[in-house]
């Protein structure tokens, strides 16, 4: 399918491009290596293509489609290929930037076509140069593939050409193909292998760039911290240098890596420094808009008032190019999320603003940001109040981005026009855009995920509450079964929507009905709404259960924040039993008499509820567990179907017992590995044996069904910080996940267990990196803890689930929960603390 959102910008390195980080235009990546010289040519075309470049750079790229054109229309006609095939690749470029991906691949295919009818090894640059575009134009059209062979051929022309930076910067963009192929492995180790080329040579402006675009493209991928380090490298070595021309760039990468770790101080000041030390009003601009911008996320509303007005001043001194309408759209982004905005700067200003921007993207034939700017000038109108012109410019926006099918603004104008319905009390009417906004959504799942944290388009602010609005329109008074069906689906899409968002790509899906898996489950469905908390509930079998209870997002919020503190073992246990009692009448008291053939309970968990066990609810009497075996899964479109072969499992299993870089000794860890391998035939990975590589070279060898990680871990919500603890170093979920799926498809994980990690403290969406893992490994169904138990309980629980798992008719939920009752029976670990921590994530069977 061919991908036409610009979510993800590769690195062109045959031209310079648009350095503006935008709020809704998303422009391309923010660092780029310096564009090789062209081959020599003749005089006129000469200067068109350096009238086109010019052009270009400013964002004037319809303008520059014009000029190439005719520049590739002289060349032909001299008969002059060379300068014909680099016109067409530029002219490629130009087309990609306005979305226009059939123009794009005409020329480029006209491009190879003159090429073909020259000497590669006399003109080896202008090969590279072309396959460059031709590379980046696959990738954006879902080719990922093809371009990694292209930038490899692109490679092996510059390192003919004696081109060290153009060979390293196709290596670089070789790596972002490797992720979009899900390689995170193989793209992390070219980029360290790039990093330490660059080491080695002399420190000088290229060494500069190519460590600035490194640094950029590691922020891209999610490494924040290691990016954070390289552009460092890089700005030492600018300012030993002296290169002014750099400094502010990458002062401007380091702000956005410090925003990236939550380090709003450090990302005010490098922004701040780099607003000093630009060297052009384009770099001024884009690093006041930056500041201005995270000034405002985080409410520092006093400091960003000073500078609305500077920041109008430079936007209408800018003639009308790229750079100044997104500008334009990136500030009035800024402003439109304030309630108050007119603190800052007048509403009729900014209308004013955007009505030009709207002008100034139709005489430069800018479709894609004039589609932008309405939609913002639609959001202004709808906060005055001005329904009718909201709708008009918003319709326009909607028609525009339809025509350039342009999911990633048709998803933004049609959630806008539904809340504009809903505004004027036309809830009906508003179904058909929410539904349109949604259907966008998931066209562009992979490209959502790969939108870096600086840009506004952010999964919180513009996709999450797109689903949950539309939730709550379906289920307003008495939903009938359409609506319910309709509101599980989005329900169970935001799940997935999330989990992508936290990968930055899209997972895989596998839809399956309830009763296709198992007949004797039920699955739960809450959703916390602002005004009440909904749930919906299904069996095989039976109509959809509805209930509510009208209860605002805080009190539900507050009441399970109480509830996980309540779970510590040192708290009062009545005021533990009352709250816990609560949230089970919230989800369970009101369907009781429908689950009498019920074994298992599956949740499919929102928001915090997903940092409380289930297992643990009260119901006054007993457990959840007590009753019915407890599972969650992140929706059923993500869980493998086929179950565990109890009569036949194999594992393997690993552990660290001694202290390691800074982690505590889990001395029972040692005792839980060897009675597991007692318990099921087992290969063992114990504290020094348990190294990346050999846990690496288990998997690909071995034919086990079952992994067992005793070891330290953390699930985040941030990819970075979920990990797991091996005696050489930490594993990430990324590579994991990699490693478990690089198996033969015969050689499935059946079962995943992670024993003794944590989530972390204070997150509040951190179970989505246990989620995620549990969808990113392939394994059918992940075992893990909420939080670290006492080693010595989670030995005695991991034993008893093994010696369970081994009965021919149990499930692994049951297993799970057998072991659980083990605990609460026969054990001095009675306490919910000690058992209710571990939960299965995926296929229960």
């Amino acid at each position: 399918m061919m991908s036409r959102s610009k979510h993800r910008r590769l690195l062109h390195l045959c031209l310079g491009v648009l350095s503006l980080s935008l709020a809704i235009a998303i422009t391309p990546a923010q660092a780029t290596l310096q564009p090789t010289p062209a081959p020599s040519v003749a005089a006129q075309p000469a200067t068109l293509l350096d009238q086109g470049r010019t052009l270009y750079q400013s964002g004037r790229f319809a303008e520059a489609v014009s000029v190439w054109q005719t520049a590739a229309q002289q060349s032909q006609a001299k008969g002059d290929r060379s300068n014909a095939a680099l016109s067409l690749s530029y002219l490629s470029l130009a087309q990609q930037e306005l979305g226009q991906w059939a123009e794009a691949t005409q020329s480029i295919e006209q491009s190879l076509s003159h090429l073909k009818a020259t000497k590669p090894q006399a003109d080896a640059i202008l090969w590279a140069q072309v396959l460059n575009t031709q590379a980046s134009l696959l990738l954006h059209t879902g080719k990922a593939e093809a371009a990694l062979e292209t930038w490899k051929q692109a490679q092996t022309y510059y390192t003919q050409a004696g081109d060290t930076i153009g060979s390293l910067g196709s290596q670089i963009n070789q790596s972002q193909a490797l992720q979009s192929l899900g390689y995170y492995r193989r793209a992390k180790q070219q980029l360290n292998e790039i990093n330490q080329q660059l080491a080695k040579l002399p420190d000088s402006q290229v060494k500069v760039s190519g460590l600035r675009t490194l640094g950029a493209t590691l922020q891209m991928i999610g490494d924040s911290t290691e990016s954070r380090k390289v552009l460092e490298q890089s700005l030492a070595i600018a300012k030993a240098k002296n290169l002014k021309s750099e400094i502010s760039a990458i002062l401007a990468g380091l702000g956005k890596a410090a925003t990236d770790l939550n380090d709003p101080d450090a990302a005010l000041a490098y922004l701040e420094q780099s607003e000093q030390a630009a060297v052009s009003p384009i770099e001024k601009l884009q690093a006041r808009l930056d500041r201005f911008k995270l000034l405002i996320d985080y409410g520092l509303l006093d400091q960003a008032a000073p500078i609305a007005p500077q920041l109008l001043s430079q936007l209408e001194q800018l003639p009308p190019n790229r750079t100044s309408m997104y500008g334009a759209i990136n500030f009035a982004a800024s402003l439109n999320q304030l309630e108050n905005s007119e603190k800052l700067l007048s509403l009729n200003t900014l209308s004013s603003l955007l009505e030009k921007t709207v002008q100034s993207a139709k005489s430069l034939q800018d479709s894609q940001a004039e589609a932008y700017a309405l939609n913002q000038w639609g959001k202004l109108y709808g906060r005055t109040e001005q329904w009718a012109e909201a709708e008009t410019v918003t319709q326009q926006s909607l028609e525009i981005a339809r025509q350039l099918q342009a999911d990633e603004i048709i998803a933004q104008s049609a959630w806008q026009m539904g809340r504009l319905k809903i505004e004027q009390g036309k809830t009906k009417q508003a179904i058909s855009p929410y539904t349109e906004a949604v259907k966008s959504l998931r066209a562009i799942r992979g490209d959502l995920a790969a939108i870096n944290p600086d840009v506004q388009f952010s999964f919180r602010e513009s996709v999450e509450p797109v689903y949950r609005e539309f939730v709550a329109l379906l289920l307003e008074g008495q939903p009938g079964q359409a609506e319910l069906t309709q509101a599980r689906e989005l329900i169970e899409s935001l799940q997935v929507a999330e989990l992508d968002n936290f990968f930055r790509e899209a997972c895989l899906d596998k839809t399956q009905q309830i009763d296709q898996v198992d007949t004797t489950a039920t699955v739960v469905y809450p959703i916390i709404l602002p005004d009440r908390l909904a749930v919906i509930s299904s069996t095989a079998g039976k109509p959809l259960q509805y209930h509510i209870t009208p209860i605002s997002q805080a009190e539900v919020e507050e009441t399970l924040d109480q509830l996980l503190a309540a779970l510590n073992p040192v708290s009062n246990l009545q005021a533990r039993d009352r709250v816990s009692q609560q949230v089970y009448d919230w989800l369970i008291r009101p369907i009781e008499s429908e689950l009498k053939q019920t074994k298992t309970l599956v949740f499919v968990l929102d928001g915090k509820l997903r940092n409380i066990p289930m297992s643990a609810l009260y119901d006054g009497k007993q457990y959840l567990i007590e009753k019915y075996a407890v599972t969650l899964s992140p929706g059923l479109q993500l869980m493998a179907a086929r179950s565990l072969q109890q009569t036949n499992i194999g594992a393997i299993v690993a552990g660290i017992s001694e202290s390691r870089s800074g982690f505590s000794a889990l001395p029972a860890v040692e005792t839980e590995v060897k009675k597991i391998a007692q318990t099921v035939p087992s290969s063992k990975l114990l504290n020094a044996q348990f190294t990346g590589n050999a846990l690496s070279t288990q998997l690909k060898d071995s034919k086990a069904n079952v992994v067992h990680l005793a070891t330290h871990g953390q699930f985040s919500s941030r990819l970075e910080d979920t990990f797991l603890l091996t005696w050489d170093g930490v594993v990430n979920i990324k590579e994991l996940s990699e490693l478990l799926q690089s198996r033969d498809a015969s050689k499935a994980i059946d079962l995943l267990v992670l024993s003794a990690c944590d989530t972390a403290s204070g997150d509040d969406r951190a179970v989505l990196g246990l989620a995620g893992l549990a969808v990113k490994s392939g394994a059918r169904s992940t075992l893990a803890t909420l939080w670290p138990v006492k080693d010595k309980a989670a030995a005695t629980l991991m034993t008893q689930f093994y010696q369970e798992l081994g009965q021919s008719r149990s499930t692994k939920a049951e297993a799970l929960r057998q072991a659980q009752l083990h605990l609460i029976r026969k054990t001095d670990f009675k306490d919910p603390f000690f058992w209710s921590g571990f939960v299965m994530v995926g296929n229960w069977q």
